[in-house]
């Protein structure tokens, strides 16, 4: 029993240290893994090569295919380019298979060492996500070696032989075993370093360990499958393609099983070799044969899989993928742009006001308040999305995008109250009692409405871009606003002495239109506050310093 036991936590060791590496290399290239992947999507071969480098650094495909499958889903890539990628990430997977085939016994101690020295020397920097990195190589070398040493007890016992030697000789059934085991450990890596180091102990005959290896492969693709199953038909294309070739590939090689057996028992000595020559061979195999079938694949999962038609005015949440959650620099990616398509809405209904304020427009300034519903529901789930996003898997800049995203979906948040107001003032003050502006005062609010619009523009600018210049600009534009805000009200009181009868009957109204405005205006320019603090050129106060002591003493 304790032999079992040892055996388990051995592999449980394994499965952690894979995931350590997983993790901290998403940590650490993230970003850089993300940019990789989209630069080499303009051929098949170029795309392929990509998948074995980015899987080759994250060592698993299932991480590598939901990372594309992403930017799939997102219509960022198409699926013929992600069906390379994965035939390139099998191959990939594959090679870290015989890197740890070799003895790095001796690297482990090492590896681990150095790992917990830089992780506690800097946790959540760089040094940090490298030294998880390094401790998660040494767990995998650590494990391996706890695996030979817990099966080597069992290999000596009779009980143990006679229940292998009774177990049917069913590739159907060993391929099951292997596919339940992939995906209970979310990882084929770790199944197939497992079952070589069991058939290296004569615990796992040849026949049988090739049969969990192309059940592990093939687990491992519905793995991804359920993974993304609750995400939109197009996140699901790739997937399924992936799993298409998997499970042909392991058609195709269950009759040729024999033969392959005997070649490798002519070439390879080694048992261990055995099975991860072979794990290397079906996966290259794979690439040469079905990369020429990525365009009829792709085409068949997009029938399977159509884009759904978008119904009504489509203002709910479209970009905040869930599957991207699993690699933080993806998903801070997917949050910007739903903040964006959150700013578009706000800047239908801003655009929508003036409209509603020279034609008496009832059902377009209801259908505008409506609007504000959408903008909400958006700054709910952008809010919630960002929870979601672990904060210690970010780097020091994306630590601050996360911050400028939450600080951007707020602002626009409370623009679209501020415009429901204005839209509801404007009925209830204006078109139900039938009054109207004077010829002067509409013209100084189309004004701030223009400038209104032009300044939102160029926050969504400097949100996306993040420019300081532009933040300056945007800036410099409050303070134009603010004198225009104070000229426009002295003007309206001026009209107020003439006796002007429109200004007199919606006097309220303009100063609160104008003040509502201001307010608009104010949430807008906020958003270049945080660049300009990263830039360290932002005052801390507007108050001259000469001006602070006298203060002071006044208030003494």
């Amino acid at each position: 029993m304790i032999h079992l036991l040892n055996l388990l936590a051995a592999i449980a060791l394994l499965v952690w240290g894979i995931h350590n590496v997983r993790t901290g290399m998403l940590r650490l290239f993230g970003e850089n893994l993300r940019q990789l992947l989209a630069r080499s999507f303009g051929n098949r071969i170029s795309a392929a090569l990509a998948g074995l480098g980015v899987t080759g650094l994250v060592q698993s495909s299932t991480a590598t295919c939901l990372i594309v499958a992403s930017f799939v889903g997102t219509g960022l890539v198409d699926t013929t380019a992600g069906l390379a990628v994965m035939l390139g990430a099998d191959v990939g997977s594959a090679l870290v298979v015989l890197v740890y085939s070799f003895d790095l016994s001796w690297l482990s101690p090492l590896l681990i060492f150095l790992g917990v020295v830089f992780f506690v020397a800097r946790e959540r920097g760089v040094l940090g996500r490298v030294g998880r990195v390094l401790i998660g190589l040494g767990l995998i070398t650590l494990a391996l070696q706890l695996i030979t040493t817990a099966t080597r007890p069992m290999t000596d016992s009779p009980a143990v032989r006679a229940l292998l030697l009774a177990l049917p000789d069913e590739v159907m059934l060993h391929m099951l075993v292997g596919g339940v085991l992939a995906m209970l450990s979310y990882s084929s890596l770790a199944i197939v370093l497992l079952t070589a180091t069991l058939a290296a102990q004569d615990l796992v005959p040849l026949p049988m360990a090739l049969g969990l290896v192309l059940g592990a492969n093939v687990g491992s693709g519905l793995l991804a499958i359920i993974v993304t199953a609750t995400g939109g038909p197009e996140l699901r294309r790739l997937p399924l393609g992936n799993f298409v070739f998997k499970a042909a590939g392991a058609a195709l090689l269950v009759p040729l099983l024999p033969e392959a057996q005997l070649l490798l028992r002519n070439h390879v000595t080694d048992a261990h070799q055995q099975v991860v020559f072979f794990h290397l061979g079906m996966n290259v195999l794979m690439a040469l044969c079905f990369i020429g079938f990525v365009g009829p694949v792709a085409r068949i999962t997009e029938r399977l899989l159509p884009k759904p038609k978008l119904l009504g005015q489509g203002d709910g949440p479209r970009h905040l993928d869930p599957v991207a959650l699993e690699t933080p620099s993806l998903a801070i990616s997917c949050a910007a742009r739903e903040a964006l398509h959150q700013a578009d809405v706000v800047e239908t209904m801003l655009r929508g006001v003036l409209p509603v304020m020279r034609e008496n427009d009832l059902e377009l300034a209801e259908r505008l308040r409506r609007m504000d519903d959408s903008v909400d529901e958006l700054y709910t789930a952008i809010k919630f999305y960002l929870t979601q996003i672990s904060r210690d898997a970010l780097s020091e800049r994306e630590s601050r995008r996360w911050t400028d995203i939450a600080s951007f979906t707020i602002n626009m948040e409370q623009i679209g109250d501020c415009i429901e107001r204005v839209l509801q003032d404007l009925e209830d003050k204006k078109i139900r009692k039938g009054r109207r502006f004077s010829e002067a005062g509409v013209a100084e609010l189309c004004h701030l409405h223009e400038r209104l619009l032009a300044n939102l523009r160029l926050a969504m600018s400097v949100f996306l871009d993040g420019h300081v210049r532009d933040a300056q600009r945007l800036l410099e534009e409050k303070a134009r606003f603010r004198a225009l805000e104070r000229e426009y009200a002295a003007n309206h009181m001026m009209r107020l002495q003439d006796n002007t009868g429109p200004s007199i009957e919606t006097s309220a109204l303009h100063l609160d239109l104008i003040g509502e405005f201001k307010r608009i205006n104010s949430h807008i320019c906020s958003i270049a506050y945080p660049i300009l603090e990263y830039a360290g050129v932002l005052a801390t106060t507007r108050i001259r310093p000469s001006q602070v002591a006298p203060l002071d003493e006044r208030v003494r």
